[in-house]
């Protein structure tokens, strides 16, 4: 186990990479820079992270993994409704989500956007894509559900895809446009019931 002289520095350590991930993004940051603003040798450095690589991995990996995980509790939640449409009716699962979910982005407001903006040439800088693909995969089998129920085609894959990935981008510009999280709470809300009457729409106007 760490002493607490140790642990003190290694969360300086991340402290300082925080802000120069956030200042010049992954490929520019400067392990020399982030030891500096520390008071550190380089060399001490790998006592703790053994490379630029895992000092980001143990930034982001925890924050990363829960919002994954909220999100897959939901979907999974979701896949198991029973009704052909997604409620729009008073305050929606989607709205209440949706609303944690921003609230736990903003609570690691930082983290996110290094992993959003600042993460190309790192292990990271497909994560919008990964969420895409996560959220295809879960509409995908969705809109197989729904479609049995009704009796009705199924959407064109491109139609789903495009959707995923519309909703992850919602939360990005979020992020990137909005620094008040009550403000970004509010307009969640309206997002998501755009995004659930044009889900909806995709299976009315096949019946």
């Amino acid at each position: 186990m760490l002493l607490s002289e140790d642990k003190e520095t290694r969360r300086k350590l991340l402290d300082s990479a925080r802000q120069e991930f956030l200042a010049k993004g992954y490929m520019k940051a400067s392990l020399r820079t982030i030891c500096k603003n520390v008071g550190v040798t380089t060399g001490a450095l790998y006592f703790f992270f053994q490379d630029k690589e895992d000092l980001l991995k143990n930034l982001v990996e925890e924050p990363l993994n829960e919002l994954v995980s909220m999100l897959q509790r939901h979907l999974s939640d979701e896949l198991g409704m029973e009704t052909a449409y997604v409620s729009l009716e008073g305050d929606s699962e989607d709205i209440r989500v949706a609303r944690e979910l921003v609230h736990y982005m903003y609570q690691h407001f930082d983290v996110f956007q290094i992993l959003l903006t600042k993460s190309q040439g790192s292990a990271y800088e497909d994560i919008v894509s990964r969420f895409a693909d996560l959220l295809e995969e879960h509409y995908s089998l969705l809109a197989d559900q729904i479609t049995e129920r009704l009796g009705v085609p199924k959407p064109d894959q491109y139609m789903i895809h495009w959707l995923s990935h519309i909703q992850i981008d919602a939360f990005i510009h979020l992020l990137t446009h909005e620094p008040d999280e009550e403000k970004a709470v509010r307009h969640i809300e309206g997002i998501v019931v755009y995004l659930i009457s044009g889900w909806n729409g995709l299976f009315a106007s096949r019946t």
